[in-house]
């Protein structure tokens, strides 16, 4: 069986020809391909770091899972499809929900276990009857109001719990950050969000030399004096040692919050195979289901252990498509990378120590960004929103996913927010097409083989999926 771990070397294995690319059966010298796998992991370290923070999780964990996951990914793919796979930012909100509810990590991990087991089996079923089953049960109209309500969710976690412990910090890294994403070209452009992080870090030093402890309250709990920037635990932490392992729990009102971001993985692989297969040339259709599929094995073993779930990070389409090399071997060397990142706990002190107000500015761009991507699926599928067809079910299900309406049930159990939103998204389309006139039929659902294009001649790239 081929295991895409083999590769012939390109030309001279040193610099491709101009307009040469690298193939992903090919790659360069290994100091090159090594030096391209540690540009990777530069590139998935904002989000992929910030979201087990966000997430409550740990970020050692996190960073070394994603290395398991993306051997995983391209051992499943047999080399295919270059993908690295970081931690999904999709589940911010769910983790969220959870922890006001009273779960706890254990509680997060078994949802999102869960789902990762219903994405490996929509991956077997795609796999079996083609990308058609996706297309008819999730149009673009549903596919991007879930994800919209996913994103827009998150807005009161930034809102009550980060950006008041640090407002002054939080507007500046906000504005950084949003400077960064706009202003910057190239690589820098990609790692916006991660020159943000590091901005914040610096201003939180910077104030803290200046202005002394901030009364604010940390984490959403009573106002007392304490230091932005803390470092106490990085000293104490060892340089090498493995992270904290925990084993999921399962409860069924967690579990139905998070099986709505099943929808966004979906979304986010079938985008990540078109923009892939658009920049290497090569129809990668056939790998739509094996993708998904593996997708949700990684998740899967990622949550059995107490890690976060995984998904294909868009951020690394952009490192490929600024130097043309599509080499997997890049992404194994990127793995490497990650696992002895894992291992080494100073490191997981450091990122635990990112200042609240940090991660307000931060949050701020990045959960918005989540939910417009959203829009981006209409737009991208010229989803006519005048057609009362496609407004009204996703015009309900934005409001209550954004709003936290809740329906209950029973004594016991209630659906609201994410759940019920998505609820409503799927079923009130579905049901409305079939009751609806013929004339309001008439668009059919144009979701192809992905939800988002690539352009390969023009320096656009894929938006940020998480």
């Amino acid at each position: 069986m081929k295991l895409g771990v083999r590769w012939t070397l390109h030309g001279d294995g040193r610099t491709p020809a101009p307009g040469a690319v690298v193939r992903p059966d090919e790659r360069l010298t290994w100091p090159r391909t090594a030096g391209l796998g540690a540009q990777h992991v530069v590139a998935m370290f904002g989000a992929s770091f910030v979201a087990p923070v966000l997430m409550g999780l740990d970020p050692n964990l996190a960073i070394m899972m994603s290395g398991v996951a993306t051997v995983i990914f391209l051992l499943a793919t047999r080399g295919k499809v270059p993908s690295y796979l970081g931690c999904s930012l999709s589940f911010v909100g769910v983790a969220a929900t959870i922890r006001a509810s009273g779960g706890d990590s254990a509680t997060i991990t078994g949802a999102v276990l869960v789902v990762g087991a219903v994405l490996f089996l929509v991956g077997l079923v795609v796999q079996r009857f083609g990308a058609g089953i996706i297309h008819a049960a999730m149009p673009p109209v549903v596919t991007g109001s879930v994800v919209m309500l996913i994103g827009f969710n998150l807005a009161p976690v930034t809102a009550s719990t980060y950006w008041p412990q640090d407002q002054w910090t939080a507007l500046l890294v906000m504005l950084f950050t949003g400077l960064a994403v706009v202003c910057l070209r190239g690589f820098f452009s990609r790692i916006a969000i991660f020159l943000g992080l590091l901005f914040g870090y610096a201003i939180s030093w910077v104030f803290d030399r200046i202005f002394g402890r901030i009364h604010s309250p940390t984490g959403g709990a009573e106002a007392v004096d304490h230091w932005r920037l803390d470092l106490s635990a990085v000293g104490n932490a060892d340089w090498i040692g493995l992270p904290s392992f925990h084993g999921p729990s399962f409860e069924w009102s967690a579990i139905l919050v998070a099986l709505p971001v099943v929808i966004a993985l979906v979304a986010e692989n079938a985008g990540h195979v078109k923009a892939v297969g658009e920049m290497t040339g090569e129809s990668l259709d056939d790998q739509l289901g094996t993708a998904i599929a593996a997708d949700g094995a990684a998740s899967m073993l990622s949550t059995a252990v107490g890690g976060p779930p995984n998904t294909t990070y868009s951020e690394n389409i952009g490192v490929m498509a600024a130097t043309r090399v599509y080499s997997t071997a890049a992404y194994w060397a990127a793995a490497g990378f990650a696992l002895l990142f894992g291992l080494c706990p100073k490191f997981g002190a450091v990122v635990a120590a990112i200042p609240g107000g940090v991660l307000g500015g931060i949050t701020v761009i990045l959960y918005g960004m989540i939910g417009l991507l959203g829009a981006q699926i209409w737009i991208n599928a010229k989803v006519d929103m005048r057609n009362p067809l496609n407004l009204v079910p996703a015009a309900a299900g934005i409001i209550i996913g954004v709003g936290g309406v809740g329906l209950k049930l029973s004594d016991n159990f209630e659906l609201s927010g994410i759940a019920l939103g998505t609820i409503v998204v799927i079923t009130g389309y579905h049901v409305l097409r079939a009751l609806a006139p013929a004339h309001l039929k008439e668009q059919e659902p144009l979701l192809d083989s992905g939800t988002s294009t690539y352009d390969a001649d023009s320096d656009e790239e894929t938006p940020s999926k998480r």
